[in-house]
């Protein structure tokens, strides 16, 4: 639509009066099948879908109008883009044309425009929606029958494992895809739709109100050249009759109008709503099937936004023409961005994800188990209420039964703040609760776990293997100069057990520490061999829990994060830990028999194994 046409009344007056014409026979023959599709299955786009992959496309179709326009219509962009679909490997889930399909909706154009969705039709599911230039402009989806309907009516969609059913009318489906490991809601809504069409639709989310949902329409909001959105009169209408009530409703998409544009709003439930207007008809080659894909990111908590022609990618690039090459893709604020979105928190009013239970300690000591620590009442029978100072001398409990119980003490002068009881825990974690340790340096301050003189752990030699695992979280922000402080260590300096590599002989014969650059550090010097092979983690982050494991297999020494192997894990053999007999400590390294800074964070549940363990072994359920 040009500038010009935005300000016409027949294109952005509200809804007239609807009318009462029967449904289209094309629509009645599956409405009757909605009930049993309530529980749509997965779907897949080719067969390189995903289904539990964190990361999924949403492709988005705008008016695709000039390339079905009479006698010079030419679908051969749009068949590129639809051939790009389903080749192509991001994870593409589903795709949503957003009406003006053809140029004047005659039964030529149409038949022409159903014929090129062919290219796409089994293999990657898809919703299409009625704009303005694909039915009479003047009517909302109770117009009746038209060419439109005849071919792109539900019976269209019905074989679609992604579709969930259509209103009475025909004019305005819905669809259900699985990604990312749930379900999310695509409505698909006429050009004007009418109360009886906006009750359908409301009925659709009232069914399943914990889905998010994308709404697409043909007509839902302009922009300036600045790319500054705002509501059209029929988007303010669908804003008020449906978005924003519904908190669901986390993204609407429209055509229509250029230039494109975006602007986000705030409904009901004091969330934002994405509004986006997608249409490149006005450029070259009436946008030459342009796609917008919308790249779901649940892992980083964002939609990063492209836009391109795929009939002009799939060209070679040194054969390109100015236009061409120029068109290939979009790349300005409107066209490639990215939408940081906390999904976790956006959908937590309508689908708030419910945090497994406890799980108790027998459920977590697999074979090996040889020290098994947590903070709650099971493992800490003294423990206090959040925020209370675990006092010196508290024992924390060894679940396994093998004697290695802790002791808690302070160091240096530090007061009752350096070391108190928390609630806060990993989502995995088996016990919902944790220790907050206020360590620090300038001056050295901080607390520590201890095993007992005479604890067995103190002199094992893991000479078969083992796996040390605790959660940890660093708080943010990240205050002060935490360099080198200790999270897991034995005492004992490695020149008192003849080992003469490493950086000096008064290092502890195994700790687990953070260097300056919040790198893991994992450093052993093995029962067996006059080494220190260490490991080094990538930068870790701030004010999140880690689950953090070190595997070794009687051979070499593997750290992993989150369940995600490190690269920087040694070559070196490494049999065994270099134990003597001293104890095993939580909370601070000992470096020449003194203990400077303590831990600063969070430390939950912390388990030894004395095996490797896989993976899908460990305690965390990430």
């Amino acid at each position: 639509m040009s500038a010009a046409e935005r300000n016409r009344p027949d294109r952005r007056a509200l809804l007239q009066a609807a009318v009462a014409i029967p449904a289209a026979g094309a629509a009645a023959s599956v409405l009757s099948t909605e009930a049993a599709r309530a529980a749509v299955p997965a779907t897949a786009a080719g067969s390189r879908f995903d289904a539990s992959s964190p990361r999924f496309g949403l492709a988005v179709l705008p008016d695709t109008q000039y390339l079905f326009d009479a006698d010079s219509s030419d679908p051969e962009p749009l068949r590129a883009t639809f051939r790009h679909l389903v080749s192509e490997r991001e994870n593409i889930a589903f795709m949503a044309h957003l009406g003006d399909v053809t140029e004047h909706g005659t039964e030529e154009e149409i038949r022409l425009a159903a014929d090129t969705f062919g290219t796409l039709h089994g293999k990657v599911p898809y919703s299409v929606l009625a704009g303005n230039h694909d039915i009479d402009s003047r009517t909302d989806d109770q117009r009746g029958d038209s060419a439109y309907l005849k071919s792109f009516g539900p019976r269209r969609f019905a074989t679609m494992p992604t579709f969930g059913g259509a209103s009475p009318d025909g004019y305005n489906t819905f669809h259900v895809i699985r990604a990312a490991g749930r379900q999310w809601l695509i409505l698909a809504l006429d050009w004007r739709v009418s109360g009886e069409g906006l009750r359908w639709a409301q009925g659709v989310l009232d069914a399943r109100p914990t889905l998010p949902a994308v709404l697409t329409t043909h007509d839902l909001a302009w922009a300036d050249d600045e790319g500054a959105a705002q509501l059209s009169d029929n988007g303010k209408r669908l804003w008020d009759g449906i978005i924003r009530g519904n908190d669901q409703i986390f993204l609407a998409l429209g055509g229509h109008y250029w230039p494109p544009g975006r602007t986000v709003l705030t409904n009901d439930s004091d969330n934002d709503v994405h509004v986006h207007i997608t249409n490149y008809q006005d450029r070259y080659y009436g946008g030459a099937g342009m796609i917008r894909h919308y790249g779901f990111d649940l892992a980083r908590d964002v939609i990063d936004v492209t836009t391109f022609s795929p009939w002009f990618l799939a060209r070679d690039p040194a054969r390109r023409t100015p236009l061409e090459a120029e068109t290939v893709e979009l790349t300005g604020p409107v066209d490639r961005f990215t939408l940081d979105i906390d999904f976790e928190r956006r959908f937590s009013g309508f689908a708030p994800v419910v945090p497994p239970r406890p799980r108790p300690a027998e459920a977590v000591m697999p074979r090996g188990t040889v020290a098994y620590w947590r903070f709650d009442a099971a493992g800490a029978p003294a423990a206090g209420k959040a925020g209370s100072p675990v006092g010196t001398g508290t024992v924390i409990r060894d679940l396994s039964g093998h004697g290695n119980d802790l002791t808690a003490s302070r160091l240096h002068d530090s007061g009752a703040e350096a070391l108190t009881w928390s609630d806060d825990h990993h989502f995995g974690q088996p016990a919902h609760a944790s220790l907050r340790f206020d360590g620090g340096k300038g001056p050295d301050r901080g607390a520590i776990l201890t095993t007992s003189a005479r604890a067995p752990l103190n002199s094992e030699k893991f000479t078969s293997g083992y796996t040390l695992e605790t959660f940890i979280r660093l708080p943010e922000p990240f205050e002060g100069d935490h360099a080198w402080m200790g999270i897991l260590s034995w005492e004992g300096r490695n020149g008192d057990a003849g080992k003469t590599t490493g950086w000096s002989p008064d290092e502890p014969t195994c700790s687990l520490n953070l260097s300056p650059e919040r790198f893991l550090q994992f450093v052993v010097y093995p029962h067996r061999q006059n080494a220190d092979p260490t490991s080094w983690s990538h930068a870790v982050p701030v004010g999140r829990w880690m689950h953090i494991a070190v595997v070794n297999d009687g051979r070499r020494t593997v750290m992993y994060v989150d369940g995600s192997k490190i690269a920087r894990n040694p070559t070196q053999p490494s049999t065994g830990i270099a134990t003597l007999g001293k104890p095993f400590v939580i909370g601070a390294t000992q470096f020449d028999e003194a203990f400077g800074q303590g831990f600063y964070g969070w430390i939950g549940d912390t388990r030894i194994v004395s095996r490797a363990l896989s993976p899908g072994e460990f305690m965390a359920r990430v």
